[in-house]
């Protein structure tokens, strides 16, 4: 199967604009010896993108702000490296581009032309800056992390903002199933019922309007084989009285409708679903998703946080003649994730994330960094244990 393109092609994957790497000292004082002078063809060619992202970085470090929680359902896997050094590239990067912030925000004017194709001078339009082409849908593992974009706060207007996910397909259309073909002694019918079942499991487990609400997800509960009873009894057990030992969130996404809700009606939803061969008479079906939830406190707040979570199945189809199994239903032998921006040590059952305003569940992350985003690497399923940062959500 061929790569498809890597969702990193380009220096900032929603607005298509490239990030100088420095200018002199000498330059940033002509531009504001210019400025001043109202020479708008003098002007450095620094975009204001990188103007607003150099802002909010400023405004975090003043509040003291910290990133956000990331927690798997079991462990955790060792960090590369890449988030550290970015974040101390931006704090060298942030002291000459102050000065673009002042001279830009007292006259936005010397930024020359129409920088975007808007037909609207720069600036006018937010949305317009940032609006990007949907990725097409994901038909093998990336080959890195998706590039960063300029962090734009998010609203309830546009919760996606400043994140990958706001290229990525709507819910369900998301989960693309692939086209069967017979595997072994089974044919494409029964292939196709596996991969339908498949995404239903998905579909209500992390994206069905009730389940998120912590409501009971039947459907795809009654996916999964009954005489699988080790799973279904701890599934159960989950939803009934969540403990660190039973936890809902290892297979579902919820949160609690008495202290949150969606910004919208919108989850974000990306990765694959794949089927092979499996030992003896049966085959598997292996699904890879990351979904992106956009959440509001009930308490009036507009404030905007986001879940991540990316989810790793694996499902089995075996012959009922040849093995004790229910026909037409799936045995889970995987069901692994990763949680970025979900209080630490919280077993009430429900995503809890970090808001930069008001108290805060949990425990502060201390562990390593990872991105929530990045797609192109496996998730290990035997980490160690602990409880880590993302770097973005």
């Amino acid at each position: 199967m061929v790569n498809e393109p890597s969702e990193e092609s380009g220096p900032d994957s929603e607005s298509g604009i490239e990030l100088s790497s420095s200018i002199s000292d000498g330059v940033w004082e002509k531009f504001v010896q210019d400025a001043e002078r109202e020479k708008p063809a003098a002007a450095p060619k620094e975009p204001s993108a990188r103007a607003r992202m150099v802002t909010r970085r400023r405004q975090q470090d003043a509040r003291g702000e910290v990133p956000d929680g990331w927690r798997t359902g079991s462990a955790w896997r060792e960090m590369d490296g890449r988030a550290a050094r970015r974040r101390r590239l931006w704090a060298v990067l942030g002291v000459p581009l102050a000065v673009a912030v002042l001279v830009v925000a007292m006259k936005p004017s010397l930024l020359p032309g129409d920088r975007f194709g808007t037909g609207e001078p720069y600036g006018a339009s937010d949305a317009e800056v940032f609006a990007a082409s949907p990725l097409p849908a994901e038909t093998a593992a990336p080959t890195a992390a998706p590039s960063e974009v300029a962090p734009v706060t998010p609203t309830l207007e546009r919760p996606f903002a400043g994140s990958p996910a706001a290229r990525w397909a709507d819910g369900a259309a998301g989960i693309v199933v692939p086209k069967a073909t017979p595997v072994g002694s089974f044919s494409k019918a029964q292939v196709e019922q596996a991969l339908r079942q498949t995404k239903e499991l998905l579909v209500d487990a992390n994206l069905d309007p009730a389940t998120l609400r912590g409501e009971r997800p039947e459907t795809a509960l009654g996916v999964i084989d009954p005489l699988q009873t080790e799973v279904v009894d701890l599934l159960n057990t989950a939803l009934r009285k969540p403990d660190e030992k039973h936890d809902p969130l290892w297979m579902f996404s919820r949160y609690d409708p008495a202290e949150l809700r969606l910004a919208g009606d919108v989850v974000k939803t990306r990765g694959r679903m794949t089927f092979e061969a499996g030992e003896s008479a049966s085959f598997v079906v292996h699904a890879d998703y990351t979904f992106v939830y956009p959440l509001v406190r009930t308490d009036g707040s507009t404030e905007v946080a986001r879940t991540v979570i990316r989810r790793v199945l694996d499902l089995v189809v075996s012959d009922p003649v040849k093995y004790q199994v229910t026909p037409g239903k799936l045995f889970v032998t995987r069901y692994d994730q990763e949680i970025g921006n979900s209080a630490c040590d919280v077993y009430d059952g429900y995503f809890h994330p970090q808001f930069s305003t008001g108290e805060q569940e949990g425990e502060l992350p201390t562990g390593p960094t990872l991105d929530p985003y990045d797609r192109s690497e496996g998730i290990d399923p035997n980490p160690a244990e602990g409880c880590g940062v993302a770097s973005r959500t």
